[in-house]
């Protein structure tokens, strides 16, 4: 990253880990993929159950790889061969599994989290359920408002996931979602009647934490969308 560019980042980087730690969420910074998966692993506790978000993230960092490992019991998503039942049943357990790793879609200046879903599962445990939540994220989910970022779920993420997944949306024909042209009035919540998507049908606003439970390492590589 060029040197000025870089001063600037460190700064919004900075802020936004004043701002989550006011939150009572622990902030925890990683230049690298690799010391962010150095980070993850000295926050994994042997023996636990762990289960995760999809995450394009977790996937660049190597944090299935890690998880995998027989020292933790991984309620795994990615497993090959699972029905759609057993799929769901492993997305249950892991909304009770001790620790919840995920990504997050935007991190908030302020110190919030954003983050909308499908089957809403890791909305579920970003809210209750697994006595550990740990978030990563590359320093491009960093926006400056609640607004940014959910201007950047329905001009990125979204429609990058659903690039990724062969769905057949609005978004990922245009790059964005149908909101942002047809019903700005609902451009601030998921998808609406004019949406053909199931990927946004919940959002969550994740604030003030109980102290001890949340930790967001950020990293200073851009990952994810």
């Amino acid at each position: 990253m060029e040197a000025n560019l870089e001063k600037i980042t460190h700064m919004r980087i900075k802020r936004t880990m004043e701002n989550l730690e006011k939150n009572g969420m622990t902030a925890l910074y990683a230049p690298d993929k690799e010391s962010a998966l150095a980070t993850l692993k000295s926050l994994l506790v042997p023996g636990t159950t762990i289960g995760v978000g999809g995450s394009v993230t977790l996937t660049q960092i190597g944090a299935l790889d890690l998880i995998r490992s027989p020292e933790y019991h991984f309620f795994d998503r990615y497993e090959k061969g699972l029905s759609e039942e057993q799929m769901n049943q492993v997305k249950r357990n892991s909304v009770v599994a001790e620790t919840f790793v995920a990504s997050t879609n935007a991190i908030t200046e302020t110190g919030l989290l954003y983050n909308i879903d499908g089957t809403g599962n890791r909305l579920s445990a970003f809210v209750f359920g697994p006595k550990k939540l740990i978030v990563i994220a590359g320093y491009n989910k960093i926006v400056p408002t609640i607004e940014d970022a959910i201007v950047r779920v329905k001009t990125i993420s979204a429609p990058a996931n659903a690039v990724r997944l062969g769905l057949d949306t609005y978004c990922a024909k245009h790059g964005h979602c149908i909101n942002m042209t047809q019903d700005r009035n609902n451009m601030m919540f998921p998808a609406t009647g004019t949406c053909n998507s199931m990927m946004c049908t919940a959002a969550v606003v994740t604030g003030r934490q109980r102290p001890g439970r949340t930790t967001v390492i950020i990293v200073g590589e851009a990952l994810g969308y």
